[in-house]
């Protein structure tokens, strides 16, 4: 079993003293969180950790950090890391000018490179995006529709556990959802779940390069 710390949009109060009792074996950042408080929650924490963009990153691109200190972007890869297999698409759908926004269109390339890299015979134990799928989740105005893409990737991949932020509680607990073997969960302000692996990988499957293998 893998303790999960997943993390998404609004910071925790109180969280240095607060973390240091969680004990998790993997951190997971879904996104729009400032970098300096992630990365003193992964200091803090001690555990290998994975990063999608939000909508409200910095710009990431050649010659700049694709992460904050101590994690790893699995953006548009799949990576194996503390015995899951993650995989990840960050950023939301496009409604402005903003960094790490894509149309409908964009994202099912997206998600078909994603397919193609993880192998049409592979499962993955979670699913790390910013936003939910369309109409899973999501809400009606435009900063906040869900990815019609992630539908496929749900299908395909088969997480155990899908998690993404984007779409703030305001205090109220959203419900998780199923679809066939997968909990969605939206993980804001920070959610840890104990995760059995699951992932089966065929031969044809590639790991992200930047992953790590146990």
């Amino acid at each position: 079993m893998v303790r999960v710390l997943a993390v998404s949009d609004e910071e925790v109060p109180a969280m240095r003293s607060r973390v240091r009792d969680l004990q998790v074996d993997l951190v997971l950042g879904a996104g729009d969180l400032p970098w300096d408080y992630l990365e003193t929650l992964v200091e803090l924490v001690g555990a290998p950790a994975l990063f999608v963009p939000g909508n409200h990153e910095p710009h990431i691109g050649r010659g700049t950090p694709t992460a904050p200190r101590g994690m790893v972007s699995v953006d548009g890869s799949v990576q194996r890391v503390a015995g899951l297999h993650i995989a990840g698409l960050g950023g939301c759908v496009r409604y402005n000018d903003g960094e790490h926004q894509y149309t409908q269109r964009e994202y099912h390339q997206r998600a078909r490179r994603l397919l193609a890299l993880a192998g049409r015979t592979a499962r993955v134990d979670v699913l790390l995006t910013h936003a939910p799928p369309l109409g899973l989740g999501d809400e009606d105005d435009p900063s906040h529709v869900g990815i019609e893409a992630l539908h496929e990737v749900l299908e395909v991949l088969r997480p155990t556990w899908h998690l993404h932020g984007h779409i703030h509680p305001f205090g109220m607990l959203k419900a998780d959802r199923q679809v066939g073997p997968t909990t969605i969960r939206n993980v804001i302000p920070w959610r840890v779940i104990d995760i059995e692996p699951q992932a089966v990988v065929g031969s044809s499957s590639s790991v992200g390069r930047s992953g790590q293998e146990d």
